[in-house]
C-alpha cells in the first residue's frame, strides 16, 4: 500500500493539530512538557486524543433548606460575613445565605477565599457537607461572581493530569485545540457509520471533551448512549489506522528481495528418522507453510505460535535443515541459557550437521573455538543467546534466523540478529498462545502459523485447587509419590522472604521440604543464583538425584524432564493465567499420569477463583491466553513494553475485543480496493494516518 502526499490544501487544514503543542496560545514550553507528559505527546492532535475518565454533575441546583448533603450542588448566595483566621494553620470561614438557609464555606487555600467580598452575590459549585449540624462546602470547585455564572459548567469532564498541571490548563488548552481542530474527509464507509450512528470524527472529539455544550442530550437522558458512539468512532479511526499501518508493512516485508532456499529433502528426512515419532497434523501444515516461504524470492517472516507441548521445536528443526540442504548457515536465539542450552541438547541429538552453542558463559577458548567454526562455515545451525547477535559473532551465509519467545525481545534485537546476514528470512516462535486479539495488534506484520494439537499419547494433566491451609495434606500426597517413583516441581512467587508481600518464598519452601524429605531428595533453582550453580541444580533433578525441585518462574520455558509429572505452584492467585499454562506444561511429557497443583490463599475472591477454575477446567491455551489478555492487557504493539495494553491513545480493553475484527476487515478491504479508489478516499485515508502517526509506523516492523 502507497500513502500518496497530501494535497496543499488538505496538508494546510491538519497542520494546525499535527504542529507541536507550544503552538497554542499561551501555552508556554513549561505548560507544553507538562501536558506532554500527561496525554503521551507532543502534537495538539495528542492532546485532543486525552480524553476525560470521569465526568461531574453541576446541574443540581437546590434551595438551601431542601439541599440534600453528600451531593455536589451549584447555588447562588449572598455573603454575609468573613471570619479571618486566627493562627495560620486555620482556615478562612464564610457565612452564605439564599434567603431560604444558611451554609458555610471553608477555605484552606487563602488564594480562593480572598476573592470573597462581603456582602457580595457569588455562585458556588462543591460538595456539601454538614458539620455541627451546619451545612458546609470546603474548598469549592468553583467560586464565581454572579454575572459570571456561566463559567461554571453544568457537566464538567474530569482529564488524567499529572504532577503540576491543573484542570484550568488542561481545559483552556483543549478548548483551543478542538478550535483548530478542521472538519475532516470521511475515511469510514459511509454505510459502516450509518449502522452503528456515529458522529464525525471532530464531532466525536467535541462531544467527549466538553458534554456541557450538549445540554439537550443530558435532558433526555441519552448522553450516555452518545457518549458510548462516539468513544467507538475514536477507537475504531485509531484500530483501523494501525491495521492499515500493519498491512503496510506486511506489503511491504512481502516485497523485499530474499533468496529462495530449496532443499534436497536429505537432512530433514535423516532429522525425521532420528526423532522416531509421527508428526502432528498442525505440525506437518507449519512445515508447509514455512517451506513454501523459505522457497519464494522473497524475505520471509513468519511466526510459530503453538501450545504447551505442541512440538514446535521440531518443526524450527526441520526448517533449520531446510536451509542448511539449500547451503546456507542458520542462527536459532532463545531469551534464556536454559532454554537455549535445551534447543542445543535436541539440536545435537537429532540434526545430522554440526550445531554451536554461544552465550555469555561460553569463554576463552572454547568461545573463541565456536566464533571460528560460525565464521567458516563449519558451525551450520549456531545457536545461543542474545550473544549471538553481539559485535564478533561473524556468519559465513546466514539465511535464516528463528527466534525462540519472540515476546522476550525487543525489536532492535530482533534487527541486529537479522542483520548478521543479508535479508535473512525470520520465523519467530512462541509457546505461548496468543489470542486473536493480540494477534492482530501486535504480530499483524506476520504471517502465521498455528500449533493446535499435541503429539499422540499425551496424557491430559489433571489440575486441582486447594487452599494453603491444606499444606499438610499436600506434603502427605508428595510424599507418597515419591515412593511411586514420581518427580515434584515446586515452584515459588519469591526467592527470599519479603516484608512487603506475605508470600511463599523458594528458599524457606527449600529448606522446609529438605527438613521434611532429606538433603538428597530436594534442590533449589531461581534467578539470583549463578548460572552454573542453578544449571547443576537442573541437571541433577533431570538425571533423578533429586527428585523434588524448588523454583521461581526460571523453569518457565525451556525445561524438558518427561520423568517429572507434579506440578506444585504456592499462591496461584498470583500469577498469570497464561504463565500457570506454561507452567504446567513442563509436566505431562512422559508417559506417567501427571498432575498440577494449584495452591491458592483461602480467602480468595470471587475473580480470582474464575481465573483458576478456568485453568482448573480446560487446557486449551489459546482460550486461557484469550482470557488472561483480557483480565491483564496484551502489551505495545511494538514489543518494547511488556505488560499493559498495546500502545494506544484511545483504544480501552472493551472497544478493542469489541472493534478490532471489523477493522482489521474494513482494512482488507481497503488494501484490496485502494488502486481503484478516488483521490479523495486516498487522501481521507492519508489523513487518518498521519493524525495517528501511522503514515510511517512500519519502518521499524519492515526493517525488522
Amino acid at each position: 500500500m502507497v500513502t500518496p502526499p497530501l494535497s496543499a490544501t488538505l496538508h494546510l487544514s491538519l497542520a494546525p493539530i499535527l504542529a507541536p503543542l507550544h503552538d497554542l496560545e499561551g501555552i508556554g514550553p513549561k505548560l507544553s512538557q507538562l501536558i506532554k507528559h500527561a496525554v503521551g505527546g507532543d502534537r495538539i492532535v495528542d492532546l485532543l486524543f486525552h480524553l476525560p475518565d470521569n465526568l461531574v454533575d453541576r446541574r443540581y441546583r437546590p434551595q438551601l433548606k431542601n439541599a440534600i448533603p453528600g451531593k455536589i450542588v451549584t447555588i447562588k448566595v449572598q455573603t454575609t460575613h468573613i471570619q479571618r483566621p486566627q493562627r495560620s494553620k486555620q482556615p478562612w470561614r464564610v457565612n452564605v445565605t439564599d434567603g431560604t438557609g444558611t451554609a458555610e464555606l471553608v477555605f484552606f487555600s487563602q488564594w480562593q477565599a480572598k476573592k470573597v467580598q462581603a456582602q457580595s452575590s457569588i455562585i458556588v459549585s462543591g460538595l456539601l457537607e454538614t458539620y455541627n449540624n451546619r451545612l458546609q462546602i470546603t474548598n469549592p470547585h468553583y467560586l464565581e461572581p454572579i454575572e459570571n455564572e456561566y463559567a461554571v459548567p453544568l457537566i464538567e469532564p474530569v482529564w488524567p493530569l499529572t504532577a503540576g498541571l491543573f484542570h484550568k490548563n488542561l481545559y483552556k488548552a483543549l478548548r483551543l485545540a478542538l478550535k483548530r481542530c478542521p472538519v475532516l474527509p470521511e475515511w469510514l464507509d459511509i454505510e459502516l457509520i450509518k449502522q452503528h450512528q456515529w458522529p464525525t470524527f471532530k464531532e466525536a472529539l467535541h462531544l467527549l471533551h466538553f458534554p456541557g455544550d450538549f445540554p439537550n442530550l443530558f435532558d433526555d437522558q441519552s448522553y450516555e448512549a452518545a457518549a458510548s458512539r462516539a468513544r467507538s468512532r475514536l477507537a475504531f479511526d485509531e484500530l483501523f489506522a494501525q491495521q492499515l499501518a500493519i498491512g503496510q508493512a506486511k506489503h511491504s516485508v512481502q516485497r523485499i528481495s530474499g533468496r529462495s532456499l530449496i532443499g534436497n529433502h536429505n537432512l530433514t528426512t535423516q532429522a525425521l528418522k532420528n526423532f522416531g515419532f509421527p508428526l502432528t497434523q498442525a505440525q506437518e501444515k507449519a512445515i508447509n507453510e514455512i517451506k513454501q516461504d523459505l522457497e519464494r524470492p522473497f524475505r520471509m517472516l513468519r511466526l510459530l505460535q503453538g501450545d504447551v507441548g505442541a512440538g514446535k521445536t521440531i518443526v524450527a528443526l526441520i526448517t533449520a535443515l531446510h536451509a542448511v540442504e539449500a547451503g546456507y548457515q542458520v542462527a536459532i536465539m532463545a531469551p534464556t541459557e536454559i532454554l537455549a542450552k535445551q534447543h542445543f541438547h535436541t539440536f545435537s541429538k537429532l540434526a545430522p550437521v554440526e550445531s554451536v552453542y554461544l552465550s555469555g558463559a561460553v569463554k576463552g577458548n572454547a568461545r573463541k573455538e565456536v566464533l571460528e567454526k560460525i565464521k567458516a562455515g563449519n558451525g551450520k545451525i549456531a545457536i545461543g543467546t542474545h550473544a549471538l547477535f553481539q559485535e564478533g559473532v561473524e556468519f559465513n551465509n546466514l539465511a535464516l534466523v528463528i527466534i525462540d519467545e519472540q515476546h522476550r525481545f525487543g525489536v532492535e534485537q530482533r534487527i541486529k540478529l537479522g542483520d548478521k546476514g543479508e535479508n535473512t528470512d525470520i520465523l519467530v516462535m512462541t509457546a505461548t498462545p496468543i489470542p486473536r486479539t493480540l494477534l492482530l495488534t501486535r504480530w499483524g506484520e506476520l504471517q502465521v502459523s498455528r500449533l493446535t494439537e499435541k503429539p499422540v499419547g499425551r496424557k491430559p494433566i489433571q489440575t486441582t485447587l486447594h487452599t494453603l491451609s491444606s499444606m499438610d495434606k499436600v506434603i502427605q500426597g508428595i510424599e507418597r509419590a515419591l515412593h511411586q517413583g514420581c518427580q515434584i516441581f515446586w515452584v515459588c512467587p519469591l526467592v527470599e522472604e519479603s516484608e512487603v508481600m506475605d508470600l511463599a518464598a523458594a528458599k524457606d519452601r527449600y529448606n522446609a521440604l529438605k527438613h521434611y524429605f532429606g538433603d538428597h531428595q530436594v534442590g533449589l533453582a531461581h534467578g539470583q543464583q549463578e548460572s552454573q550453580e542453578r544449571q547443576n541444580a537442573l541437571d541433577q533433578f533431570a538425571q533423578g538425584h533429586t527428585k523434588i525441585l524448588v523454583a521461581t518462574t526460571v523453569i518457565e520455558v525451556g525445561v524438558d524432564i518427561p520423568n517429572a509429572n507434579i506440578m506444585v505452584i504456592e499462591h496461584a492467585e498470583r500469577f498469570g493465567l497464561a504463565q500457570l499454562h506454561q507452567l504446567r506444561g513442563r509436566v505431562g511429557r512422559g508417559s506417567k499420569q501427571s498432575y498440577c497443583l494449584l495452591l491458592h490463599d483461602d480467602t480468595l475472591n470471587y475473580t480470582a477463583k474464575k481465573r483458576l477454575a478456568l485453568l482448573r477446567d480446560t487446557e486449551d491455551g489459546f482460550l486461557i491466553a484469550d482470557e488472561d489478555f483480557k483480565i491483564r492487557g496484551g502489551g505495545e504493539v511494538t514489543g518494547r513494553r511488556q505488560s499493559g495494553l498495546p500502545d494506544f491513545k484511545v483504544v480501552d480493553e472493551i472497544r478493542l475485543e469489541q472493534w478490532i475484527n471489523p477493522a482489521w476487515q474494513q482494512a482488507q478491504l481497503w488494501i484490496e480496493h485502494e488502486k481503484t479508489a478516488s483521490p479523495t478516499h486516498k487522501e481521507a485515508i492519508e489523513c487518518l494516518l498521519r493524525i495517528f502517526g501511522k503514515n510511517d509506523s512500519g519502518r521499524l516492523l519492515r526493517s525488522g
